[in-house]
């Protein structure tokens, strides 16, 4: 089959379309033909081994994994002789690695949101679960809370301010000039242009916030968080060693000297939560926002912009 091929760490240029075999179905696991796929900041930091202590996992020299991404949606092909659930012929979303590729198999996958498109469904998984999870689980949100989602403008965040939305908050979302429309449609009940305004000068503080991509200090966050509010951060700096390790540590000593709550965050992959964003999907309270689509001979170039950290909302490559 085609897939995206990486066998050594580096930029974007490193990435080849090439010809692997076909994943193998486990008992528990089922084989997709994969329609389309997203990419994520996994994605580039695990193509050039950064920060470095991942190689510790992902192999020192060069990746143990030749084939990246982690999103997908697509049409089921095989099933396991386990699998109950799902049948040859259902479309389907979920996540598994080795996604840059027309075959995945594994066992996060779930029925496909109905009336999206493939491309729009695979923009749904990791950042969506991302979202999710940080915004209800990690930071708890409450029906009339003031939520400020910092970073609101790419795939987490769009997804964070829906969500937010969905479970009653009274949400502002902090962007970047060309985003701020965008984050409106979504239903912010404010958006901060950040090039323009302090959002710690706004005077009322806020309940949770929500750090998306280590923007801002720590200390000048907790400046607009309430006095027993929650900040929860969703991935880190990009440090060439330790990279978020760094700021986690950091955020977990701040918190054992404030009332206030620091939380450092990583997503959780389970099919109850598809399930979740599938059903608000469905009803109408969430959507996915997606800035520009690739073919997969062009992945290279879709995790060369993802980089640039300009993409507005998700950035999607049809297989």
């Amino acid at each position: 089959m085609k897939a995206i091929v990486s066998t050594q760490y580096g930029s974007p240029d490193v990435m080849k379309l090439g010809e692997v075999d076909k994943p193998e179905v486990a008992d528990d696991a089922v084989l997709v033909r994969v329609r389309a796929t997203s990419v994520n900041p996994h994605d580039w930091h695990s193509l050039r081994g950064e920060p470095y202590i991942m190689r510790m996992g992902e192999g020192l020299r060069r990746p143990k994994r030749t084939v990246l991404g982690i999103d997908a949606a697509g049409v089921v092909d095989a099933v396991g002789k386990d699998v109950t659930e799902l049948h040859p012929g259902d479309e389907v979303f979920g996540v598994r690695s080795g996604a840059f590729a027309e075959y995945v198999s594994g066992h996060n996958f779930v029925p496909k949101p109905v009336g999206l498109t493939f491309e729009q469904a695979a923009a749904v998984p990791v950042a969506g679960l991302t979202a999710l999870q940080g915004v209800r689980d990690k930071g708890g949100v409450q029906p009339g809370q003031r939520v400020l989602i910092y970073g609101a403008g790419g795939g987490v965040g769009s997804f964070a301010v829906q969500i937010a939305k969905a479970l009653g908050a009274n949400v502002t979302g902090v962007t970047s000039t060309g985003n701020v429309e965008m984050i409106r449609s979504l239903g912010a009940d404010e958006v901060i242009d950040y090039t323009r305004e302090d959002f710690t000068r706004r005077g009322q503080p806020y309940d949770v916030i929500l750090d998306i991509g280590a923007k801002r200090p720590l200390l000048k966050l907790r400046r607009g968080l309430a006095p027993d509010g929650t900040l929860v951060l969703v991935g880190g700096s990009r440090g060439n060693w330790i990279g978020p390790i760094a700021r986690a540590l950091g955020a977990l000593v701040m918190s054992r000297f404030a009332n206030q709550t620091l939380r450092p965050f990583m997503s959780d992959v389970n099919t109850d939560d598809l399930l979740t964003l599938k059903e608000l999907i469905e009803t109408g309270k969430v959507r996915p926002v997606i800035d520009r689509t690739y073919p997969l001979s062009e992945t290279a170039e879709a995790v060369r912009y993802l980089e640039t950290g300009q993409a507005r909302g998700k950035v999607v490559i049809t297989v």
